[in-house]
């Protein structure tokens, strides 16, 4: 165990970007394995082993640019996907989109026809509920 402590202090370790690597490792090699494509195959091996190249360097600073790098690329889908996952799982409200602005509101689950006023524009329109 000391060994293996004393190997991997100082290293980078596992981040958000070689999460997504290892990720798309599987998937590839999977896809590669069930079509019989060893192009796949190959390309899912040189990924994975960028991943752990990723993870046993000492050189901080670059892998944290390049993670940093990742996740601004991948920002806007995230939020997306996380707005989905509210939208989806918030049981007592309701989520309507301005149609002057485009701005995402959220307003009390209730019986009929409402009113609604954006925050943002200030443009009033109405939305019946279900």
């Amino acid at each position: 165990m000391g060994f293996l402590q004393r190997f991997l202090y100082g290293r980078y370790g596992g981040d958000n970007l070689g999460r997504a690597l290892m990720a798309a490792y599987l998937v590839l090699y999977l896809v590669g394995l069930l079509a019989r494509w060893s192009v796949l195959s190959w390309l899912s091996l040189l990924i994975a082993a960028w991943c752990i190249f990723r993870m046993l360097s000492r050189n901080i600073a670059a892998r944290r640019r390049e993670n940093e790098k990742y996740l601004a690329l991948t920002a806007p889908l995230r939020g997306w996907l996380r707005r989905r996952r509210m939208i989806r799982t918030d049981k007592t409200h309701r989520y309507f989109k301005c149609p002057n602005c485009g701005q995402q509101l959220r307003v009390p689950k209730v019986s009929g026809t409402i009113k609604i006023t954006c925050r943002a524009c200030g443009t009033v329109f109405e939305e019946t509920m279900k």
